[in-house]
Formats: C-alpha cells, structure tokens, sequence
C-alpha cells in the first residue's frame, strides 16, 4: 500500500503534527469525500506501508523530524513555481524561504527522493509565455543540483478555479502555445540534466523528450528500494494520469496555501470552519469521530510484487 499525504491538502506545510501523530499511534481515519459518514481506518506501521508520497509547497515544519521517518520509504512532490502572492497568496518568499528550503530538504533525503513541480502552467498580463520560460530557466539553474525531475502541466479549469479567477483573466492555451512552452521548458530543463514530465496531459509532448508524468511512481518506489512494484493505474484519477494505485489520507477544503489554481479547496464557507476543527490529536483530520460515522478497516494490499525480487538500481 502507497500512502499519499496528500492531493487534497498540504499536510506537511500545515498539518505535520497531526501526521506525526497518526504515525505515532499507527493509524489514521479518513472520510469518504462523497459519503461522509463512511470513515476508513488505515494502518500506518512500517509493515503494511509500502511507500508515502508527500505533497507540499512548504515542508519546512517537517524538517526537523524527517528521522521519524526512517522506517519508511518515502519521496517528496514539491511544487514551486513562479506566481506572486496574488496568484499563492499564503506562500513565503520564494527566494529567501522556499528556495533554500527545497535546497535543506535535498539534502537531508537526497536528490532523487525530492521531485520539483513546476504546475500548473498558465498565461495572463503578467505571467506571460516569455516570462515562464525565463522563470524556468532561473528556477530549473537553482534547483538543478537538488532534484533529478521535473513535472510540469497546464492548468486545467474547476468550477472554483474559474471563479477564482473572475478578477485575474487568463488567456486560452492554444495547442499552439502549449507546444512553445512545452518545447522551450524541456529544452532548459535537458540542459540543466533534469529529467522533465508531463503530469496528465492530454496531449503529448514526447517529440519535445518529456516523458508522460508518474507522479504516484512505482518505478521510482523500486528504485529507492530495489525491489519490484506493482504498476496498477489509479482508478480514481482522471483518464490521463499515468499514477499506480494509492491512498490519500487529506481532506478536501483543508488547505492553507490560498492558491487561486487550487482544485481541492472548493468551497469557501467550509474552509475556515474545517481549519477551525483540526486537533493535531485526533485520529481524522479535521474533526472528530461522530456517534453515527460509521467505521470500517481498509483492506490493504501490498503493492510489492516480491521482496525477493529485486530490480535493477540506476
């Protein structure tokens, strides 16, 4: 079982003393986003996990405690990219805080265990198709000694994102233009030895050399631990995303970070409320257990074909 921690939420960002904990207790409950009173548990314990996948603009909090997370095997997502506070209106400055700290936690964990995410991807006024190209080839020089991929992909439109964006208008993503940023993108990318993919995409831009994005990566998990994967798509996910089989344990409407693109916080008035309940000691997220939730075990599979089967190490 892959634990992914979390496409809802920024855990580590916000919510790290909670994680923490739940690995503590070895266990965590979450709900079902579309039937709220079905609450699963899930066992934590280095045994039934087979990886973790964490998501974050800011693990900062997290740093000081990565050796509790020696029993695991783990890898990051980082998403840095380059919008102002009017677009990621909660974020410190990327260049005094996010930067270096993309740069500590690489070299905490090491390079190959830390993927920078430079998504989503989209043009206004400001954030121009020139001005992503320069930005890239800024971020790609900065941070090229401390990863070894880099994912990239269009922002796709939400009913919240579109509202979000109501005051801030952006223009359309032409094939025609996704291709110049495509190609412009990986060309930097290549020359500063970065690996570069596309995160569920429609299109492909493999003639351009970027791969089609895994970002829930089995290959990877074989690699950090030499032994073999499953590789079973998500089903949960949208068509094209190239993700192996996961378990997020976030919440919807949970996250701090205030970004206009986000997909996950969809509604404003549950927000603050479920920020409101978070107890860094309860078993769910936010909130508690209530006397008509409905509590079962997830059935876990392992999603290690053999632990005597070993894969090739690059």
């Amino acid at each position: 079982m892959i634990i992914s921690a979390s496409r809802r939420t920024d855990i580590p960002a916000h919510y790290s003393d909670w994680f923490f904990n739940r690995l503590k207790e070895g266990f965590v409950l979450v709900r079902n986003p579309m039937r709220p009173r079905q609450v699963s548990r899930i066992y934590l314990n280095p045994e039934t996990v087979d990886g973790i996948v964490f998501w974050t603009k800011n693990p900062a909090p997290m740093l000081d405690r990565l050796h509790l997370l020696k029993p695991y095997t783990f890898y990051f997502q980082f998403t840095l990219t380059p919008y102002g506070s009017d677009v990621e209106r909660t974020l410190p400055s990327k260049e005094k805080f996010i930067i270096p700290t993309f740069r500590k936690l690489s070299e905490l964990i090491g390079p190959e265990r830390i993927i920078w995410r430079y998504d989503p991807i989209f043009i206004n006024d400001s954030y121009t198709a020139e001005y992503h190209i320069r930005r890239f080839g800024e971020l790609a020089a900065a941070l090229s000694p401390y990863t070894r991929r880099c994912t990239i992909s269009f922002l796709d439109f939400y009913r919240n994102t579109k509202k979000n964006f109501a005051s801030c208008p952006i223009r359309p993503l032409t094939p025609n233009l996704q291709d110049f940023l495509a190609r412009n993108l990986a060309a930097t990318a290549h020359s500063c030895n970065l690996r570069i993919d596309a995160c569920a995409e429609e299109r492909v831009f493999s003639r351009y050399g970027i791969e089609k994005g895994r970002c829930i990566d089995d290959r990877l998990f074989g690699q950090l631990t030499g032994l073999a994967f499953r590789s079973i798509k998500d089903k949960n996910q949208r068509p094209q995303c190239g993700c192996t089989e996961s378990i997020d344990i976030g919440a919807y409407n949970t996250c701090q970070n205030g970004c206009l693109y986000c997909y996950a916080n969809y509604s404003e008035k549950m927000i603050p409320r479920n920020i409101m309940k978070h107890d860094p000691t309860s078993p769910l997220l936010t909130g508690n257990i209530e006397p008509d939730d409905r509590i079962t075990d997830r059935k876990l599979q392992t999603s290690i074909i053999s632990s005597s089967l070993r894969i090739p190490q690059k």
